[in-house]
């Protein structure tokens, strides 16, 4: 059966980041993606130069009545990333709950880019809009240990601390969570980053059950832009294919992450010659050849589930 999704992300002429890294993975799995781009820029801004225009809150609001005169509304997934707009992003709530209402099973999947290593990267004011409108309307969503913290209030610094703050954005609004990454202690050593997921489901009784797990992934001494938004997509592939096995799609997701990162590292060092650090028109990531690992991932990343 046909699966649509609805993907209101960033633009770039050159390069990947937000829809450019989420589009193509999600067709070479077999998902219908509309596209509606809220930036469109020459290259992300990571460049020493870029160029560009803004979707405004309004512009967003005419390109949704379009389709809707066209009856062509109908999705299964919204999935969304970095905006820096506050009405913009209440005109995506707005759109969220209007489809919801049309399709009760639709899932939206939020990466709430807030920050990352204790400050924010997006304008204050967005803060309280994620927190009371974004969140409650979320199904699925893939902060980092800052915006977790940020999101619930509270500090982690043990995995008991990770599991209560997921355990408060469950109660805020979504039955998936997953902190992409923190800094917690690896048991695999320094060489590690530490990822947890947590996933409630209704039994047909009504009674509610949690999976737990810990992901430990293989840290890179590199910038990325885009894997982001590549991980919140690849996360709604895998939990759509693996339902009620959080562990499953989460060990497909971070595997594709470690193809596509390993294929563009090396990559980019081949560029670079010896001894250079690779630039960033360099570590664009390699999505298009790493098409076969994007489509069915060699598991090089396990979960351990926790509880």
């Amino acid at each position: 059966m046909e699966c649509r999704v609805l993907s209101i992300q960033s633009h770039v002429v050159r390069g990947y980041v937000g829809n450019k890294s989420a589009s193509f993975p999600l067709q070479v799995l077999g998902f219908e993606v509309d596209s509606i781009n809220s930036v469109q820029f020459s290259n992300h801004t990571g460049y020493s130069h870029w160029k560009g225009q803004v979707l405004t809150a309004d512009e967003l609001h005419v390109l949704y009545e379009g389709i809707k005169l066209n009856n062509v509304h109908q999705y299964d997934y919204v999935l969304t990333g970095y905006t820096r707009d506050t009405s913009f992003l209440e005109m995506v709530v707005d759109i969220v709950q209007e489809l919801k209402r049309a399709n009760p099973n639709l899932v939206y999947v939020c990466d709430p880019v807030l920050g990352d290593h204790g400050s924010m990267y997006v304008p204050q004011n967005l803060y309280p809009v994620y927190k009371n409108k974004v969140v409650p309307v979320c199904d699925i969503i893939t902060p980092n240990q800052f915006e977790a913290e940020l999101l619930t209030g509270k500090n982690i610094s043990t995995e008991k601390d990770a599991v209560e703050v997921m355990d408060l954005l469950h109660a805020m609004g979504p039955d998936t969570v997953v902190i992409t990454s923190s800094d917690l202690p690896s048991r695999l050593g320094d060489r590690f980053l530490v990822s947890l997921g947590s996933q409630r489901h209704v039994r047909p009784d009504g009674s509610r059950t949690t999976q737990r797990v810990r992901i430990e992934v293989p840290k890179v001494d590199a910038v990325f832009v885009g894997t982001g938004d590549l991980f919140a997509a690849m996360l709604l592939a895998w939990t759509h294919h693996y339902p009620n096995d959080l562990k499953t799609a989460c060990e497909k997701t971070f595997s594709v992450m470690h193809h596509v990162i390993q294929r563009t590292i090396s990559y980019a060092h081949e560029l670079a010659g010896p001894g250079r650090r690779p630039s960033p028109p360099q570590l664009e990531l390699r999505m298009v050849q790493s098409k076969a690992d994007i489509e069915d991932p060699a598991i090089v990343t396990e979960a351990t589930v926790i509880s």
